[in-house]
């Protein structure tokens, strides 16, 4: 997870693990292809409490982790 990335969740009071929640079960609800470094993803979900919206930007990196 990038600094910029730890962060916003610091800044949103969320954890890893609110994130992960998000991810998980959340819907891709856009795929940007015009980023040079990249597909970057954006995915809606919730955190662990299934009430806190989370949004997340990411990629998928040469070793297959997003």
């Amino acid at each position: 997870m990038s600094a910029h990335a730890m962060e916003e969740m610091a800044e949103d009071m969320l954890t890893i693990l609110d994130v992960e929640e998000a991810v998980m079960r959340g819907q891709v609800i856009r795929v940007k292809k015009d980023d040079p470094r990249g597909t970057k993803y954006i995915v809606v979900g919730t955190a662990l409490d299934q009430q806190t919206p989370v949004g997340i930007v990411g990629r998928f990196a040469s070793n297959g982790r997003i």
